[in-house]
């Protein structure tokens, strides 16, 4: 499957949800955000059959993300049935990590490879500030239960901000080291404008390698988060 660019699509990413445990500062307003309501969110039948069109198509990557998906109930049971699609050899999840304690084992019986925990700070207090109310050490027991069933490489995602610390980037390299795993710093994304940078540590946000496209967690397939052309699943019937 190639792209008007001429890009060869084989990375599928889906986001199951909405719903966060979470409230970070750069991700939503203090209020809140309107969230869809569930009788627009795709299905778990919905969702396998996109991904399963992705693979004939050529997609064999496929990262699930949300939200924070380990809100959604019976998550494991999707992750169960996109790995046995003929074609996909590559499932990836993208989480803040508080629920992994609870659903590694059984995510990684289920099929998932990898993760991608998000950790912006070190500092209890500034994760708290950032997170809106989060607690780090749920995070640092999430990455240990993941390691220790093997959900690896363990990726850190690490937003940066415009006014970042340099001594806490440092931190987060100096424990990523340490504990046997892989860091991203990612500046901060300005969805009103369009500005992103390429991903220090990683490939993300450069236009001209980008193998990927998106679908919403109310069904729509977008090419990019920044461009308005996007397409119905339910509408085309995939």
């Amino acid at each position: 499957m190639l792209d008007k660019f001429n890009r060869k699509i084989t990375y599928l990413r889906v986001s199951v949800t909405d719903r966060c445990n979470l409230r970070c500062e750069y991700c939503m307003p203090a209020e809140g955000i309107k969230l869809i309501a569930h009788k627009d969110i795709l299905s778990f039948d919905e969702i396998v059959n996109v991904c399963r069109t992705a693979a004939y198509h050529g997609v064999n990557k496929i990262r699930i993300t949300g939200g924070e998906p380990l809100v959604r109930k019976g998550i494991v049971d999707l992750v169960r049935s996109i790995s046995a699609i003929e074609g996909v050899d590559d499932i990836g999840m993208t989480t803040n990590g508080i629920l992994l304690p609870k659903f590694a084992n059984e995510l990684k019986n289920a099929g998932l490879m990898r993760v991608n925990i998000s950790l912006d700070t070190l500092d209890p207090d500034e994760y708290r500030k950032i997170t809106r109310g989060g607690e780090i050490t749920s995070v640092i027991q999430g990455i240990v239960a993941a390691q220790k069933v093997g959900l690896e490489p363990i990726k850190i995602n690490s937003v940066v901000f415009d006014n970042h610390d340099n001594s806490m980037k440092d931190a987060l390299k100096k424990f990523a080291k340490d504990m046997n795993l892989q860091i991203r710093f990612i500046t901060q994304m300005h969805l009103d404008t369009g500005e992103f940078s390429i991903v220090e540590g990683g490939t993300g946000g450069d236009c001209s390698i980008c193998n990927s496209i998106r679908l919403t967690a109310n069904g729509f397939i977008k090419p990019c988060l920044f461009s308005d052309d996007q397409y119905s699943v339910r509408e085309l019937g995939a």
